[in-house]
C-alpha cells in the first residue's frame, strides 16, 4: 500500500461502517511508526465512544488521537517535525477539511483520511465528496450484509429497530446499538408521509 512519494500526498480509506476504514487507518499508522516516522493522528470531538484522546476500531485496536473541531483547529496543532497525519472521522469535520488536507500534503506530509463516504440515507457525507477527488490514493472498503451477506457499501441506520426515515438529522453518532452494514438491495430509507 505505501510507496515512496516525492512530496505529500492524501490516501483516503472511506466506505460504510463496520467495513474496517478506522482498523485501516491504524494499520498505516503503526506501519509508519515502525518507520520511526513522526506522525500526528485526529479525531473529531464529536466520536468520543472510546475516550476524549483515543480512536478505536470496532475489532479493538486503539490509538492516542488529538481532538479538534475543526479543520483549522488540525492545521493549528500541527508540529513542526509531523510527517505523517492521520485524520479519523472526516466525515464530521467542516468542509475546509477537505483544503486542510491539501495544504498539509503541499507542505510535504503523507496525509491518511478515513471516514463515511455515505451518509445513512445513501448520499454523500460531509466533504468526503471533495476528498475523493483531491486524493492521490483512495481504498473504499465494504462490510458484509448483516441481511443477506452481499457485500455491504451502505449504513442502515436503525430506531427502535426499525429503518431511521430520510428526514431523520444525519449526524447520530453510536455503533452496532443504531447502525448495521447493509447492501444496496437491503438498505432502506422510509420517507415520513
Amino acid at each position: 500500500m505505501y510507496q515512496s512519494r516525492r512530496g505529500g500526498w492524501i490516501e483516503l480509506v472511506c466506505g460504510c461502517m463496520f467495513s474496517g476504514k478506522t482498523e485501516e487507518l491504524i494499520r498505516r499508522v503503526k506501519r509508519a511508526q515502525i518507520a520511526r516516522q513522526k506522525v500526528q493522528v485526529f479525531q473529531h470531538c464529536l466520536d468520543l465512544r472510546y475516550g476524549e484522546r483515543t480512536i478505536a476500531s470496532h475489532s479493538g485496536a486503539r490509538l492516542e488521537a488529538i481532538t479538534a473541531h475543526t479543520a483549522a483547529e488540525i492545521l493549528q496543532q500541527i508540529d513542526p517535525d509531523t510527517q505523517v497525519v492521520a485524520i479519523d472521522e472526516a466525515q464530521f469535520f467542516d468542509t475546509a477539511i477537505a483544503a486542510a488536507c491539501e495544504e498539509l500534503a503541499d507542505r510535504g506530509l503523507r496525509v491518511i483520511v478515513a471516514g463515511l463516504d455515505m451518509d445513512f440515507r445513501g448520499e454523500p457525507f460531509g466533504a468526503m465528496p471533495q476528498l475523493l477527488t483531491g486524493a492521490e490514493m483512495v481504498d473504499k472498503l465494504t462490510a458484509i450484509c448483516v441481511v443477506c451477506g452481499a457485500a455491504a457499501t451502505r449504513t442502515q441506520r436503525l430506531i427502535d429497530g426499525k429503518p431511521a426515515y430520510y428526514e431523520d438529522p444525519v449526524i447520530l453518532v453510536g455503533a452496532s446499538e443504531v447502525y448495521e452494514a447493509r447492501c444496496r438491495t437491503c438498505h432502506q430509507v422510509p420517507r415520513r408521509e
